[in-house]
């Protein structure tokens, strides 16, 4: 910048000037400095100075951000300039080059838009009013001088043509003027200097500012030659931030820096309890006497950072109304009215005592049947936030208590991320496929879950990367699983089972109809075009391309048959109505993976047909046994469990037992081999309910009479022949109903779940044979009685 007065005095100003806003820069008289205009209404006040007598008032804002300034957001006291040259810029921006006049006040706005205008009037500085003060100024001057070529000296970006100057100036408010207008100073400094009157206290001013910055010069010397003996390469950051530290310890600002002083502002908003605030406090405090850049810096940030986001205090506002929590689950959900009784009690009960520490619910069922679908709906019902995690093939404790953070790459545990994920303490936890944690040398996490969904414990659950409780009484945990046989016992004693069936074929026709169908077509993009399935495709789908207990598959199998329909239609197909019938069926979705009918075609002689229950929903067997000669052998083949071999060597001691019941020699196992297959080999079998199937196939077998193929069996079988309950009904049940089978015979002790599954079932064709000895399960498994 430059220095010119020929311009100064013989301008008058005019009352009324238009206004140019600077947002972080002063203007002083005698000043010569370019400016770079690119608001709208700067250019449009540049352009009406320039179109009158080239002056224009520049007025600092108080806040450099402001886009658009209004008349308080300006400061009052600015400097009139005389506009020397302008240059537009090729990206819209004016350049100006303006040389500042004389200070003047804004004594009001007289307009904002489209440029701003006020009236101003001259401010006069006052000099010296007696002998003494232009002593005093005089001597101020001098100092200023020798202040200025010491920052010369050192370096400090004063130009040597600015002590020339000033060395030749001898009006007092001139020199200031001038000397401001070559300092780089902060910009509410340079607008106080240029709102002081007097020239004496301006001067005074001048003289603080350039002291200040000669001792800190001094300082900045002596810590440079301190730290020259230890710096290296190496150091040299280091050497920058302690230079820093040092200054600001010499000007009393403390040596905490920003990043710590910001870290314990949001410790102190975090409502942490007392032990993690104190534990966060101490690693603050080391943190803040590392150097910023090391490794252990690094690892305690992190871990504050942890301790930061934690929910501790934050909680979604919960709204149980059982009325509206009913309407959700059976809109979301048709039929397992059980299931929804219970969730329905559980939240009763919960409403009226809110420390309630009930149990953990656990869905037991097979894949698709809706186990965590509904346990969104009732996050959603009761207004909490959801978060899932999966613990299928988890074999690490870690993953659930969290690493120690003296390993590389530490993180907290799953459960800890999901609260963190959250954002509030109270979240439905989804803990799906809990019964396929597996454990190892890394440790058992099915012990370390035992403290998270223990309702006596988990207030104080703590995670071994934190380091602290955290208090999880208030999650809403609830768990999913195929089946309860693979989860530890002590663990499945924390929670509540609640068993979720498969669906019959008419419970999922109308899942379909309700629920599955329009929301599929929704996602496809097909809403605004007639798309419709009938009974008969529906069914079909079911039972030709779907053999499942739940519904995921025939979602997915809807999905591929709308998929079809939405290539048609962005080939440029004009059909805007689609009907999907069992005739056009195999147009969308090929051969049918599965016949309707899989049982038997006609009556065998050692072939019997079984019902077992898997983790994916009943399935049927079919037991096979032939005689060899032999010296009385048993060979099990199909893959087999220990269970079922066991119940292989019973059955056949049964029928050793009943020789003469059977019409049999009394040594006709010396003669003969007995092959006992179960087909499907590459499937793992096992339980002991095939009893009295493998039996009745090997009386079939010895006796040479046939057995019933349109009936099926299920029940455990003792030595003596009594026929002992089984589990899995319902599902077994609807195998047999998929294959075709409408009689099914089941130990009398299973009569009062059988009742439940007819009830729920609903099948007029069902009928059950109830049994309690192997006699009257030969009696109807056998097409004709015993020679």
């Amino acid at each position: 910048m430059e220095q010119d007065t020929d311009n100064r005095d013989i301008i008058n100003l005019p009352d009324t000037l238009p206004v140019l806003p600077l947002r972080d820069m002063v203007v002083f008289p005698y000043m010569i400095i370019p400016l770079f205009v690119g608001r709208d209404f700067s250019i449009k006040a540049i352009d009406e100075a320039l179109s009158k007598d080239r002056i224009i008032v520049t007025l600092t804002q108080k806040k450099a951000d402001i886009n658009e300034p209004k008349e308080d957001e300006l400061y009052t006291t600015g400097t009139a300039c005389l506009i020397l040259r302008m240059l537009k810029m090729p990206d819209g921006r004016v350049k100006v080059l303006v040389q500042g006049l004389k200070k003047v006040k804004v004594r009001n706005f007289t307009q904002l838009k489209p440029y701003m205008e006020a009236e101003v009037e001259e401010k006069v500085d006052i000099p010296p009013l007696s002998e003494h003060e232009e002593m005093e100024t005089e001597a101020l001057m001098r100092a200023v001088k020798d202040q200025l070529q010491q920052l010369s000296a050192y370096n400090k970006n004063i130009p040597n043509d600015i002590v020339v100057i000033a060395n030749n100036i001898e009006e007092p408010d001139k020199f200031t003027d001038i000397i401001a207008s070559n300092l780089q100073l902060k910009t509410y400094v340079a607008q106080e200097l240029l709102e002081i009157p007097l020239v004496i206290e301006r001067l005074k001013r001048l003289n603080e500012i350039l002291d200040k910055e000669l001792q800190l010069l001094a300082l900045q010397t002596k810590i440079q030659n301190q730290a020259k003996e230890e710096i290296s390469k190496t150091q040299k950051e280091y050497f920058l931030r302690e230079q820093m530290k040092a200054i600001k310890k010499e000007l009393g600002e403390g040596d905490i820096s920003d990043e710590i002083e910001e870290l314990k502002e949001k410790i102190k908003k975090a409502k942490m309890p007392k032990e993690a605030q104190k534990e966060a406090e101490k690693q603050l405090l080391r943190l803040s006497k590392m150097h910023p850049d090391s490794a252990e810096a690094n690892v305690i940030r992190t871990y504050l950072d942890w301790l930061i986001a934690m929910p501790w205090s934050k909680r979604s506002q919960e709204k149980i109304n059982i009325k509206e929590v009913e309407r959700i689950l059976n809109e979301d959900h048709y039929d397992i009215k059980e299931a929804k009784l219970r969730i329905l009690e559980y939240l009763s009960v919960k409403k009226l005592k809110k420390d309630m520490k009930g149990p953990i619910l656990c869905f037991v069922g097979p894949p698709g049947v809706g186990k965590t679908s509904l346990a969104k709906s009732i996050a959603r019902a009761i207004n909490r936030k959801l978060v899932r995690i999966s613990l299928g093939g988890v074999r690490d404790e870690a993953e659930i208590r969290g690493h120690r953070r003296t390993y590389v790459g530490a993180l907290p545990g799953r459960i800890i991320q999901g609260l963190k994920q959250a954002g509030v303490k109270n979240p439905v936890f989804v803990l799906d496929e809990i019964d396929k944690l597996s454990r190892d040398f890394s440790g058992d996490p099915a012990s370390a879950l035992l403290e998270a969904l223990d309702p006596e414990q988990n207030s104080e659950f703590e995670d071994h990367y934190l380091g602290v409780p955290f208090d999880l009484s208030e999650v809403f945990f609830i768990t999913t699983a195929n089946t309860t046989e693979t989860i530890p016992p002590p663990l499945l004693d924390r929670m509540e089972v609640i068993r979720l069936s498969g669906y019959t074929v008419e419970e999922k026709m109308k899942i379909a109809k309700k629920y599955i169908i329009p929301k599929q077509i929704k996602e496809h993009g097909l809403d605004k075009f007639e798309v419709k399935f009938t009974d008969g495709a529906i069914r079909k789908i079911i039972e030709n391309y779907t053999r499942e207990a739940g519904v995921r598959n025939l979602e997915k199998t809807i999905a591929k048959v709308l998929r079809k329909i939405a290539k048609e239609i962005a080939e440029g197909s004009k059909q805007t109505s689609f009907q999907i019938t069992s005739n056009n069926l195999l147009k969308y979705l090929g051969v049918p993976s599965f016949s309707v009918d899989e049982k038997l075609d006609k009556n065998y002689i050692g072939i019997a047909t079984g019902l077992a229950w898997t983790p994916v929903g009943g399935s049927v067997l079919f037991i096979e046994v032939s005689k060899v000669k032999g010296s009385g052998k048993l060979l099990l083949t199909g893959s087999l469990g220990d269970v079922m071999k066991e119940s292989a060597q019973a059955a056949l001691t049964f029928a050793r037992s009943r020789y003469e019941m059977l019409g049999l020699d009394e040594n006709f196992y010396e003669k003969y081999d007995l092959h006992i297959h179960v087909p499907e080999g590459a499937t793992p079998k096992d339980g002991p309910s095939a009893g009295i199937t493998i039996a009745t196939a090997i009386i079939s077998c010895l006796t040479e009479t046939p057995v019933r193929h349109d009936i099926a069996m299920t029940g455990e079988i003792t030595l003596t022949g009594r026929v002992l309950p089984i589990g899995g009904l319902k599902e077994k049940t609807l195998a047999a109903l998929r294959a075709g089978i409408n009689e099914i015979i089941v130990p009398y002790d299973n009569k009062k779940d059988a009742e439940e599954v007819q009830n729920q079932i609903k099948s007029k064709k069902l009928k059950y044979h109830f049994v309690k000895t192997m006699e009257e399960v030969l009696d109807k498994a056998l097409a004709k009685p015993i020679k």
